[in-house]
């Protein structure tokens, strides 16, 4: 991912293109998912959206629902690369780790003025809970969402019952969605959090912030730099030697 210290500019390289454009392209498309799914039942009208200027639309169950199907098939191919991209490179400290409930609640605390902060990795514990909550949520939706346009087909016939249970998941895990994504927002309520919102349009932060919140990421950063530096020595010892013989 490219992650390494920039003495220069006095920040840390936190994300790739890669991973800032997958972020991005999940989370536009959900909320799209969202919009449109929620417009296809009679309530934009009812409480009336479909007044608020350039919202008329808002109410159309065939534009809803091309839409969703258009935003569908973006998360399902952003989800899809995010998956086979990490699991390709064995990148896996996005995901929960054992004491991540316990290290939430230290600093949660920490945030309210109670107690120290304890030290973090490149991801904060609550962090790590979100992504797994929101992720899982959204491969139910994806699942579920697959079966329900699968069975549109007119020459698949679906068992009823199967599909008022599939449609049942599908609607708890838009709520639990919804849910896991006002609790994300939420967290940057906190002054402190707020360093990681800038660093998902540019893809850094600050290194005194790094030093302060995550320095365990911190110590892997300059093991990785030192590392770097001592490649680079030995490789200009060598073209030194070659260039004596």
């Amino acid at each position: 991912m490219g992650e390494k210290i920039l003495k220069k500019e006095n920040k840390v390289k936190r994300h790739s293109l890669s991973v800032i454009l997958v972020h991005w392209s999940v989370a536009i498309s959900t909320l799209l998912l969202l919009f449109s799914g929620f417009g296809q039942m009679p309530m934009y009208r009812r409480y009336g959206l479909v007044n608020v200027p350039g919202f008329s639309w808002s109410d159309n169950f065939v534009i809803n629902s091309q839409i969703h199907y258009a935003a569908a098939i973006v998360l399902l191919l952003a989800v899809t690369y995010h998956i086979i991209y990490h699991v390709s490179l064995k990148q896996f400290d996005i995901f929960p780790k054992r004491g991540d409930l316990k290290e939430s609640y230290l600093i949660i605390k920490a945030m309210l003025g109670f107690g120290k902060e304890p030290a973090s990795d490149k991801y904060l514990a609550e962090q790590r809970l979100a992504y797994f909550f929101i992720g899982l949520n959204l491969l139910i939706l994806i699942i579920t969402g697959l079966i329900k346009a699968y069975k549109n087909f007119s020459f698949v016939n679906v068992n009823y019952d199967f599909m008022i249970w599939v449609t049942l998941v599908h609607n708890i895990a838009t709520f639990l969605l919804l849910f896991g994504i006002i609790g994300h927002l939420a967290a940057f309520i906190f002054k402190e959090n707020r360093p990681l919102l800038r660093g998902m349009f540019t893809g850094k932060v600050d290194l005194d912030y790094v030093k302060h919140r995550h320095g365990l990421w911190y110590e892997k950063l300059l093991k990785g730099s030192s590392a770097v530096d001592n490649e680079k020595i030995r490789g200009a010892n060598n073209r030194k030697q070659d260039a004596k013989i």
